[in-house]
C-alpha cells in the first residue's frame, strides 16, 4: 500500500475512512504489528471523534502506554458508580476541552450536522461547569450529598424544584450507592438534569434581585442554607455564570440541534444557517446585562481559542462559565500522531 495516499486522511482527522483502508489491508493478510497497531488507533480515535465518552474508559484500557491515556481517562463518566478515577463527573474540564477540539475537526472535516450536534452536547452541562469551582467537583453524585441538603431532592413546597428536578435531586443522593444498572440509568437520565435543579439553587433571591439580570427561568426564593456559602461576591458570580450558561442552552444554535434529522430524509443545517444561527446566539450571549455583570464580556476571564475556531466566541464562552481559561484540547491530534509515527514506520 503506498503510504501516501493516507496521509490525506490523517491530516484531515479522518480516522472513520482511515480505519476502514487499514483494516481492508489487515485482512489483506500482508499486516504488520505496526499497521494492525494503526488501524487499531484509527479505530479508537474515530470513537473519540465520535465522543462515544461511555466507551473512554475501554478505549484507554486498550492503550495503557500512550501517553493521552490520561486525558481521555479524564474525560470520561466512570463506568462504576465508585471507580476511584472520577473522570468527568470529578472535573468537566477535560471533557469540554475534547468537545472544543471535536468542534473545531467536524468543522474542519466539513460537517455541518456534527458541529450542531457537538455545539447542542456542549451546552448539556454548563450549569454543572459552572457550578465545579463552587461544589470542588462536576456534581459527582459520590459526594454531591456532603455539599447539598436540607430541601434538596425532598417534597418541600418551599423549594421551587419542580417534580421531574425532585426527582432527578433524590436519584443525583443514591446513585453511587447502589448497583451498575442504576448508576447507569442515572447517568443515562438523570445527571443532565441535575444542571438544571443546581442552576434553580444558584439564582437564589439573597444574591440577585429582580430585574438586576435576565430572566432564565425559575429561581430561588428560599433559599438553603448550603446555596449561600461564600461570600455574596462568590455567590453572585456563580449566579452570572449560570444564567450565561442557561442562555446558551436555549440559545438559537441549540435549537437548530432540534430541529435536526435522525433518519429522516430532510435537509441538514447548511454551514449559512449555522453561521446565522451562531451570530443570533452571540448576540444574546454579549447583550449588556442591566447590573453590567455579564461575565462573557466582563474580561475577566478569558478562552484560548485555535486561530481557526469553529465558532468564534465558543472557547470564550466555556471559559466565561467555568470561571477559568479553556480552549481545545490536543487529544485527537496527539493520537493522530502516534498514528503518523507508525505509519512512518510500517
Amino acid at each position: 500500500m503506498d503510504r501516501a495516499l493516507l496521509r490525506p486522511l490523517l491530516e484531515g482527522h479522518w480516522y472513520d475512512a482511515l480505519s476502514s483502508v487499514l483494516d481492508a489491508e489487515v485482512r489483506r493478510g500482508a499486516a504488520t504489528p505496526e499497521l494492525v497497531r494503526a488501524r487499531d488507533l484509527a479505530t479508537a480515535a474515530k470513537r473519540v471523534l465520535d465522543l462515544d465518552a461511555e466507551d473512554f474508559e475501554s478505549i484507554s484500557a486498550a492503550f495503557p502506554r500512550a501517553e493521552w491515556r490520561e486525558g481521555l481517562n479524564g474525560a470520561c463518566f466512570p463506568a462504576a458508580p465508585r471507580s476511584e478515577e472520577r473522570g468527568a463527573l470529578g472535573s468537566l474540564v477535560p471533557l469540554y476541552e475534547l468537545m472544543l477540539e471535536v468542534l473545531d475537526l467536524r468543522a474542519q472535516r466539513h460537517e455541518p450536522l456534527q458541529v450542531v450536534v457537538t455545539a447542542h452536547l456542549i451546552g448539556e452541562y454548563l450549569p454543572q461547569l459552572a457550578w465545579e469551582s463552587t461544589l470542588g467537583h462536576a456534581g459527582d453524585p459520590l459526594v454531591l450529598g456532603e455539599y447539598v441538603g436540607e430541601r434538596w431532592g425532598t417534597d418541600d413546597r418551599a423549594c421551587p424544584h419542580g417534580s421531574a428536578l425532585r426527582t432527578t435531586a433524590r436519584r443525583a443522593l443514591h446513585a453511587c450507592s447502589g448497583d451498575e444498572a442504576g448508576y447507569r440509568a442515572y447517568l443515562d437520565r438523570f445527571h443532565s438534569r441535575q444542571g438544571a435543579a443546581l442552576a434553580i439553587c444558584a439564582m437564589h433571591h439573597e444574591a440577585t434581585s429582580v430585574g438586576e439580570r435576565p430572566d432564565v427561568g425559575e429561581t430561588c426564593p428560599n433559599p438553603c442554607s448550603w446555596a449561600t456559602r461564600g461570600t455574596l461576591d462568590q455567590q453572585r458570580d456563580l449566579d452570572a455564570r449560570v444564567r450565561l450558561a442557561i442562555i446558551y442552552q436555549a440559545s438559537p444554535i441549540v435549537g437548530l440541534r432540534h430541529h435536526a434529522p435522525v433518519g429522516h430524509f430532510f435537509g441538514v443545517p447548511s454551514t449559512t444557517e449555522i453561521s446565522e444561527a451562531w451570530l443570533a446566539t452571540w448576540t444574546r450571549l454579549v447583550a449588556p446585562w442591566p447590573d453590567g455583570s455579564n461575565p462573557l464580556t466582563a474580561g475577566d476571564v478569558l478562552g484560548r481559542p485555535e486561530p481557526t475556531e469553529a465558532l468564534p466566541g465558543m472557547a470564550a464562552l466555556v471559559s466565561a462559565v467555568a470561571g477559568a481559561t479553556m480552549g481545545p484540547g490536543r487529544l485527537l491530534r496527539e493520537i493522530g500522531a502516534t498514528i503518523a509515527e507508525l505509519e512512518g514506520e510500517s
